[in-house]
């Protein structure tokens, strides 16, 4: 039986040899959305610009706003245009829903994925892990769910792992959160700045928790 070392040895080995995009997952966030209404309309301006990062057909993305939405649209150079009045947040839910359910794998977290398709069956193949999961729409909202984690919720985390960058990673609920300044096995109290999909980003504090 191989010794503890040569057991971490190999450990070490392994992580090395992950592909990139697994030690790049913090750089992962979406683009703010620049949205504006201009009387019954509501102009989505960098949509392209979010669909690029997410790697998706802008048609694709696009039909699944309209139909979520419930309004009539079409793509417009690098924007899309929505003939109706709508709350940018409610667009930004629906971006939040589609990376959920077309972009994120779930078994690693990450983005690095595509979409095949086998017979009529849409599948999420993970390029980082190699997880495969078939696509299934969520039509539900979650944001009242007690899983759903929000910007400026105050947590207690335990940080099982370092990104190569230094950056702690922990998880709560579904959620892969990356704090910066923090080591292995510390348990912090950690303020949630900012959520793409189901990572989130955070900062230690010492603010009592929310959740």
């Amino acid at each position: 039986m191989a010794s503890d070392d040569d057991y971490l040895a190999l450990l070490d080995r392994a992580k090395d040899e992950l592909p990139e995009t697994i030690e790049n997952h913090e750089r992962f966030t979406l683009p703010e959305l620049d949205i504006i209404q201009e009387g019954k309309i509501t102009i989505f301006r960098n949509f392209i610009d979010v669909t690029d990062k997410l790697r998706r057909d802008p048609q694709h993305v696009l039909q699944f706003l309209l139909k979520e939405l419930g309004t009539p649209g079409s793509l417009e150079g690098r924007r899309a245009v929505f003939k109706a009045k709508i709350n940018p947040q409610n667009i930004n839910d629906k971006i939040q829903n589609y990376t959920e359910t077309y972009v994120i794998c779930s078994e690693c977290g990450l983005p690095d994925t595509k979409m095949v398709k086998e017979d009529r069956t849409l599948i999420l193949e993970c390029e980082a892990c190699g997880a495969r999961r078939s696509i299934n729409v969520r039509k539900a909202a979650r944001v009242d769910s007690p899983n759903h984690l929000r910007e400026g919720d105050i947590i207690e985390l335990t940080i099982t792992n370092v990104g190569r960058k230094g950056d702690g990673v922990g998880k709560l609920m579904d959620y892969l959160i990356i704090v910066p300044g923090t080591a292995k096995g510390n348990t912090i109290h950690v303020k949630i700045t900012n959520i793409s999909a189901k990572t989130a980003f955070g900062m230690v504090t010492t603010e009592p928790t929310t959740r």
